[in-house]
């Protein structure tokens, strides 16, 4: 009894110590003048500059804070000032407005010059074959990967494909412990949630598996229909990319994007769509 109360004393000593460092980083981030080099690097990011000021204003010291508290790493290539803001702004953008802090079980974003050449084996019925894949990012666990030629022209000149909110949103579906397409979320929004996404999710899926007519499907595309992970994913970067085309579509997709992630990115972002 006495072995389980000190084990219980020594992890709230902890947390209290790391709530504390957080809060120091914080206060100090916050004071900070925020680098011209990412001021002039987030000035050519279209969302960025569609931001009415008070957003970014609040945005500002999340993404220094961001920044600071994941580990950048460059794999044959160096990390830049321009890299840390462009992927921490649409970190930081992404999770404005969700209550608590986001990202917690992320440490550390990998980042590849180019897009990353993988192999994969396969089983086929007891024939293996090794299948090369060419991933413009990947997450897995505590990681990300980012390959910055896709990453920085999509940041810069608006497409339908945006591999940091596609990559962040993976990170944040894993944060209630399954990779299932299903994030954090209120309960008396889970089955509403459920509900509708999953619903949309198999009539892709039908639609994919017997080429059927695409209709407004083809907007999400057949890689969505792979899981719900990947659904969540491509359906969040369409909600940041296109959100009017994806509100006219899919409303009842975009109602529970929008009440989730806490912003109306349709009128936020008219002009980009």
């Amino acid at each position: 009894m006495q072995l389980l109360s000190l084990l219980l004393f020594l992890f709230l000593v902890w947390q209290a110590v790391g709530y504390y460092r957080k809060m120091r980083l914080w206060k100090r981030v916050s004071s900070m003048p925020f680098p011209e080099s990412y001021e002039k690097a987030l000035g050519r990011i279209p969302h960025y500059r569609l931001l009415p000021d008070d957003l970014k204003n609040r945005l500002r010291p999340k993404i220094l804070y961001f920044s600071q508290t994941k580990e950048f790493v460059g794999i044959k290539t160096e990390v830049t000032d321009e890299m840390r803001a462009v992927i921490s702004f649409y970190a930081c953008l992404m999770v404005l407005n969700i209550p608590g802090e986001c990202y917690e079980e992320l440490s550390t974003i990998l980042i590849y010059p180019y897009d990353v050449v993988a192999r994969e084996i396969r089983d086929n019925g007891g024939i293996y074959s090794e299948e090369r894949l060419i991933l413009e990012g990947q997450s897995a666990g505590d990681t990300v990967v980012i390959a910055w030629n896709e990453a920085r022209r999509q940041a810069y000149h608006l497409r339908h494909h945006n591999v940091i909110i596609h990559e962040l949103a993976h990170v944040l579906d894993f944060e209630n412990g399954a990779a299932d397409g299903v994030p954090p979320l209120e309960r008396s929004r889970y089955h509403r949630w459920t509900r509708v996404l999953y619903r949309r999710f198999k009539e892709l899926r039908e639609r994919a598996g017997k080429n059927r007519e695409w209709a407004d499907y083809k907007l999400i595309g057949a890689y969505a229909a792979t899981d719900e992970a990947e659904f969540f994913a491509v359906v969040t970067e369409l909600f940041f990319q296109r959100p009017k085309t994806i509100k006219t579509h899919f409303p009842d997709i975009y109602e529970e994007l929008a009440a989730f992630y806490g912003l109306d990115t349709a009128k936020l972002f008219e002009s980009l769509d």
